[in-house]
């Protein structure tokens, strides 16, 4: 009592006026009993003795006692704290009660009055939109959250189930858990509701045999609580197989049960502790507001509750209390968060123990400074039903839940008949497929490298399992659903993810994305990325037998053998030593080289045949050959090296060189190159930066699985395909048209999934070891992967052999040198037919004039010889008068008429000197031919004695 006195004096005698006027600052309370009120007028003059010399605000205090009823709290504010126009109140809990100031927070928000709670823990307030200016010393009852995630952190539990009421603090604890939970990577197996003021919860709680794990969170009320711990009891849900986190209420409980960990707020019930800390930030805030002259007065307060208008400077002190930070206060460091709670909390971690009760057994502290901290000291735990181990926290079930996917070679599938079971000597086991829209399901059987390596873990591990197979047939990918923003998993992540299935026994990559949400074991397969493309085989046309040479070399060498050829001919012809010039028959004029057996020569010496005729005799023109024959052996064996090279020793190249190939970098429309849909592999893409131009290229072309893609790849539709380098390097020792290219990227391991926290992932991880060691995952690796098949050609090193598809165009050329010469033999026969048919037309003529030529001798021949008769008849006429001549002309007749007839018979062309007197004729001239012969004419007698001769003629007579 004098120290209070004493203070009030010390504090009276230094208030002195200043020349700048002090502002009044009025702080008012509400409080839990009169006690208080006292501590807080204390509070308030320490505060003053503080500041009171720097002569910028003067404190003020008025408090009233808080009514239980909210509505009566209300009206007391109205009446004895609006009036007297309080700036900031501070605000406890009523007499034995615990209802929280919610009447209190309208009433002063409505007039944007600040308020400081120190014991509202209901997570109501920290909406701003209901309570906007009310801030509290305390956290809200949800923050316990977070320290539920570091003891479960620290003890290793990793699947949990709460359980929560349906109000509001159980669904704002729901939210902050789940919030928390995620990047810690704890699953919450099953969430437990409850409708409050339900006095048997047994059906609620029976669910918890249901379920994997076996720790519980508990947010629940003190009345709530007792009943679920009594139901808990009863079902057996408290022995040493389960253990219960709670909340500070729930932990109040009369009937909880020992084991039970929760939690305690430090000086949660110290109101001194919070007042002098709330005092002294009000203090604090409305110093450096006038000091640094962010407000110079108060401004118009409200006189009452009847005035309708708000304090306009509420906002700006709310802002500043919000923002003020209390380093060493009663209750520890006190800051506040956007939404005005209470930021750096210490717990006590308790432990309900035998006799002893409550006792601690660690603190949780949290500083924005030094972060969090969660410690535990050297007090042993006591566990349900006095067990000095700590619990797994999770129920080991020996029959699992499997699923896995087609995957050549890891696991392939094949429908089962009805009346055949899978073959158990084959290591085919069954595995259902459910339709996902007509839930209908079908019976396949599952077998592969997966499937050997499942059989070889239960050798290892003792476990049962069913095998399924992956609803939407797709690995997962995590992803918006329904064009929300909260992420899902799809295919077999998302069934492990929610719980559906146990293990993935799969080709599934372990990356980064998928290791956030669910656990690895041990890679089983180590391997990487590359990229399948079709064999560029060399085009097998007709001229693959020229592709030795270019064109134009072709070209020159046909050209060189036409010009050698004609130069030899030259050279033999103009030279005086060939055969042209030495000729003197014409037998020897036409063994000489002419044109066409300079061409035969020329070309029968690029050939290599047999030359029977024609060769040069000439020197100048045999040196010429001799160059020609060197120039046709180099060209002849120039071509057949190279075409050894192009057809025996050829190996069809890749089309890319691996990843940094200039046409995946920078691709173009014509080349097209994709993987597979909401797989890792598209993941690996999107992830790196230097490879996004290759994602946005692939991203509206990836199939739907890796079937259809290696099939495009096949048809030519699609020019890569990049994907997992096992399944690859198995197409192509399987496939002869296909080849993997360039080298390993994006190198990874598979491994089998696990759900988060699972307690089979060490040991599925050491049963792996094993089986590498053992050498059993390589024989899986030659079993599966690496068989070529048989229908294959050898890939050695041995030269590869030609086939028709080579030298077809070799075969085609003597087929069509067959075809040419049938063709030109008919022509030669035709052509020789229609020059027999000229010469025969041409002879006919020739005979013809030769017989009109000789009509026209034999006529003149006549003409001559009837002149000739006739004027020997006339001579004879003159002869017959001479008398001294008539005996001889007697004789002569008769030998006239015998030599007449002589000479008819014998063709004589006139008579002889002895039997006539008559002068001999003279010889007619011959004639010749018009073919170039002789032709006598024929005698007048001869013509005249012919009978056929005169009949036809009767003008010869």
């Amino acid at each position: 009592m004098y120290q209070r006195l004493y203070l009030f004096a010390i504090s009276w005698t230094l208030y002195q006026p200043r020349e700048c006027a002090v502002v009044p600052i009025t702080v008012g309370a509400v409080l839990s009993s009169s006690e208080q009120q006292t501590v807080f007028w204390e509070y308030v003059e320490q505060l003053n003795l503080k500041y009171d010399h720097y002569g910028y605000v003067r404190f003020n205090s008025t408090s009233v006692i808080m009514e239980p009823n909210p509505i009566k709290s209300a009206q007391v504010i109205c009446r004895d704290l609006i009036p007297q126009k309080v700036n900031v109140i501070i605000v406890s809990h009523p007499p034995n009660s615990d209802n929280p100031p919610i009447s209190v927070s309208y009433t002063c928000g409505f007039y944007q009055v600040p308020v400081i709670g120190i014991f509202a823990r209901d997570s109501a307030f920290s909406d701003k939109n209901v309570h906007p200016t009310f801030i509290r010393t305390v956290p809200p009852f949800n923050h316990q959250a977070v320290v539920w995630v570091k003891m479960l952190l620290h003890f290793d539990w990793k699947k949990v189930v709460l359980i929560h009421g349906m109000d509001e603090e159980g669904r704002t604890m729901l939210s902050n858990f789940q919030a928390q939970a995620v990047p810690a990577s704890i699953k919450i197996e099953k969430v437990l509701k409850y409708s409050t003021g339900i006095e048997d919860f047994t059906s609620i709680l029976q669910e918890l045999t249901n379920v994997q794990s076996r720790i519980v969170l508990l947010s629940a009320s003190k009345r709530d609580a007792e009943q679920i711990f009594l139901n808990a009891a009863n079902l057996n849900l408290t022995n040493s197989d389960y253990v219960w986190l709670v909340s500070e209420r729930a932990l109040e409980a009369s009937t909880v049960p020992i084991g039970t960990i929760g939690l305690e707020l430090t000086n949660r019930s110290n109101e001194q502790a919070h007042l002098e800390d709330s005092v002294n930030i009000i203090g604090n805030a409305f110093h450096k507001l006038f000091e640094n002259n962010n407000l110079t007065d108060i401004g118009k307060m409200p006189q009452g509750c009847s005035d309708n208008y708000q304090w306009e400077n509420g906002k700006i002190i709310f802002d500043a209390l919000k923002n003020e930070v209390l380093e060493n206060g009663k209750t520890g460091r006190v800051s506040f968060d956007s939404n005005g709670d209470r930021q750096d909390p210490i717990y006590w971690i308790k432990n309900v123990q035998p006799e002893k009760g409550l006792v601690e057994i660690g603190i949780y502290r949290r500083e924005s400074i030094h972060g969090e901290q969660l410690q535990f000291g050297t007090k042993p735990i006591v566990w349900p039903s006095l067990s000095k181990e700590k619990p797994k926290g999770i129920k080991i079930s020996t029959h699992l839940q499997i699923v896995t996917i087609e995957a050549k070679p890891f696991v392939y599938t094949k429908k089962a008949e009805t009346e055949q079971k899978c073959r158990n000597d084959t290591l085919e086991i069954p595995c259902i497929f459910t339709d996902q829209k007509t839930g209908e399901k079908t019976t396949f059987c599952c077998y592969g490298y997966c499937i050997d390596m499942l059989f070889a873990l239960i050798e290892k591990i003792n476990f049962t399992f069913d095998l399924h197979l992956s609803k939407d047939n797709s690995f997962g990918i995590f992803t918006k659903k329904n064009n929300s923003k909260t992420k899902e998993w799809n295919g077999m992540m998302g069934e492990l993810v929610r719980g559906e299935t146990d293990l993935i026994v799969a080709p599934l990559t372990i990356d980064p994305e998928r290791a956030e949400h669910i656990e690895f074991s041990k890679p089983f397969k180590y391997q990487g990325l590359t990229i399948l493309v079709k064999k560029s085989q060399k085009d097998s046309s007709l001229a693959s037998f020229l592709q030795p040479f270019q064109d134009t070399l072709w070209i020159l060498v046909g050209l060189s053998v036409h010009v050698v050829a004609l130069v030899l001919y030259l050279l033999d012809r103009f030279s005086p030593f060939g055969r042209f010039k030495m000729a003197k028959s014409e037998e020897t004029e036409e063994d000489a080289l002419n044109l066409s057996s300079a061409m035969w020569f020329a070309w029968g010496v690029l050939l290599n045949s047999g030359i029977g005729e024609g060769t040069p005799r000439s020197f100048s023109a045999r040196v010429l050959g001799m160059v020609w024959a060197g120039f046709a052996m180099i060209i002849v064996a120039s071509y057949t090296a190279n075409l050894a090279a192009f057809l025996v020793l050829d190996r069809p190249d890749a089309k890319i060189s691996g990843i940094d190939d200039a046409r995946l970098r920078n691709p173009n429309e014509n080349f097209k190159y994709a993987t597979v849909k909401n797989s890792a592999v598209e993941m690996y893409f999107k992830r790196q930066v230097e490879l996004s131009t290759m994602y946005r290229k692939m991203e509206d072309l990836n199939y739907k699985t890796a079937e259809e893609a290696i099939e495009a790849v096949k048809s030519g539709r699609l020019q890569a395909f990049i994907w997992d380098s096992s399944r690859l390097e198995y197409e192509a020792a399987n496939e002869c048209d296909l080849m993997v290219a360039g080298e390993l990227f994006g190198r990874s391991g598979m491994g089998i999934g696990l759900q988060k926290g699972s307690p089979w992932t060490q040991q599925v991880s050491l049963a792996i070891l094993e089986l590498h060691e053992g050498g059993q995952m390589e024989q899986f690796d030659n079993k599966w992967i690496l068989v070529e098949s048989t229908a294959c050609p050898e890939r050695g090193q041995t030269p590869a052999t030609l086939g028709l598809t080579n030298m077809a165009g070799v075969f085609m050329m003597v087929a069509g040198g067959i075809v040419a010469g049938v063709i030109l033999i008919f022509i030669e026969i035709l052509y020789k037919r229609h020059r027999g048919l000229k010469e025969k037309e041409l002879e006919l003529a020739r005979n013809a004039a030769d017989r009109w030529r000789g009509n026209i001798a034999k006529r003149r021949v006549l003409r001559q010889t009837l002149k000739h008769q006739r004027e020997e008849q006339l001579r004879e006429k003159s002869f017959g008068k001479l008398t001294s001549f008539e005996s001889n002309s007697s004789m002569c007749t008769p030998i006239n008429r015998v030599s007449s007839r002589k000479a008819l018979t014998t063709g004589l062309s006139g008579f002889s000197r002895e039997t006539c007197s008559t002068p001999p004729m003279s010889k007619p001239p011959r004639s010749l031919a018009p073919s170039g012969r002789s032709v006598a004419p024929a005698t007048a007698f001869l013509l005249s004695a012919n009978p056929a001769f005169t009949e036809d003629r009767p003008e010869l007579v």
